[in-house]
């Protein structure tokens, strides 16, 4: 049988097909629209590999989604396709509610068309899983406890709330259809292949190139972070063996601030790929104006999912970044190739 990636060309779907074909045989069919964020390079290592189909294309494309179940016996598909920069929310909301809410609709509507026409074993098998994110719960105190799955979902950005909604129609469709989905929240994640618009890729490339490192407000907003690595061995096993209806929270136990992140990215530059003149990155980190609406802190309690299902991440932050921070240098074609001048235009309307 066959797994189908929605988003599989972008971040953590691309990781997650390439960590999935490097632990097992299993087919996939990787579906992306190859929007500004997906990038069809990420997948390039798995040119003429039998195991591996790409398609492009919208999950809001009902008919092409009915295809790709039926002509590829599919027996799970795995949901990472949306819209997902905050900042960009903030200057133009449509867009994630297109894709993040009436895209997730369409194909929902899709599978569930699939899932009724299945054999009883087939269909009792099924799964459909959903990425989705840990901002839905809104912001943390300093001293409060970390995001559990019971907590009320409060978004604050538009970006948050269009995932909020995804995530409600997905339990919606169990409800009321009896679809057999799961929901995963994850915390912020970090590794190769992430787009240089988000806090990692950006410092690096930035400093690279010297340019300055945007922090908005005082940089003491505080993210847990997962490394993508991490995130992808939690969805094998949540796909494995997690229970439908049911949500699982997915945190990486690195509860860091981001001035925190920027000057440890500076220091493994400074060591890396010293300035030529001596100095040291961090004299390149510039405060800017705080985003509206900027939530203070995430942080996920990831108790149920090692209770339930035993997983626990295994890269801690200062190991996991600097792998992270070595990957860009080693692959600077590549992030020339995706920093675009419509990207550039974007980072200066963004950040002046």
């Amino acid at each position: 049988m066959t797994i189908l990636v929605t988003g599989g060309a972008g971040f953590i779907g691309s990781n997650f097909v390439l960590d999935w074909l490097a632990a097992n045989d299993e087919p996939v069919v990787t579906l992306d629209a190859l929007t500004y964020a997906g990038n069809l390079a990420n997948l390039t290592s798995l040119t003429g590999d039998s195991r591996h189909q790409f398609v492009r294309g919208s999950i809001g494309d009902s008919a092409l989604v009915g295809r790709l179940l039926r002509g590829h016996d599919v027996r799970a598909v795995i949901n990472f396709a949306a819209e997902s920069h905050v900042d960009r929310s903030i200057s133009g909301p449509a867009p994630f509610f297109e894709t993040n809410v009436m895209g997730t609709l369409h194909l929902l509507e899709a599978v569930k068309a699939y899932v009724t026409g299945l054999e009883e074993t087939k269909r009792r098998d099924f799964r459909f899983l959903h990425v989705s994110t840990d901002e839905v719960y809104g912001t943390l105190a300093r001293d409060e406890a970390p995001f559990a799955e019971t907590n009320p979902y409060k978004p604050n950005s538009p970006y948050a709330a269009s995932k909020a909604s995804s995530d409600h129609l997905v339990r919606a469709y169990r409800e009321t259809y009896g679809l057999a989905t799961i929901v995963t929240n994850c915390s912020n994640n970090y590794g190769p292949l992430q787009f240089p618009e988000k806090l990692i890729p950006l410092i690096v490339h930035n400093a690279l190139n010297g340019k300055a490192l945007p922090l908005y407000g005082d940089g003491l907003q505080v993210r847990d972070w997962l490394y993508v690595g991490d995130h992808c061995s939690a969805l094998r096993r949540v796909l494995e063996a997690g229970k439908p209806g049911e949500t699982y929270n997915i945190g990486g136990d690195n509860q860091k601030t981001n001035i925190e992140v920027v000057r440890t990215i500076c220091a493994l530059l400074d060591a890396r790929r010293p300035r030529p003149d001596g100095a040291s990155y961090a004299a390149q980190i510039t405060h800017v104006t705080d985003r509206p609406g900027h939530d203070r802190r995430y942080a996920i309690d990831p108790t149920k999912l090692a209770g339930e299902l035993g997983w626990r991440p295994a890269v801690v932050f200062e190991e996991g970044l600097a792998k992270t921070v070595d990957w860009y240098l080693g692959n600077e074609a590549w992030v020339t190739d995706v920093t675009s001048g419509a990207y550039r235009e974007w980072v200066a309307r963004q950040y002046g």
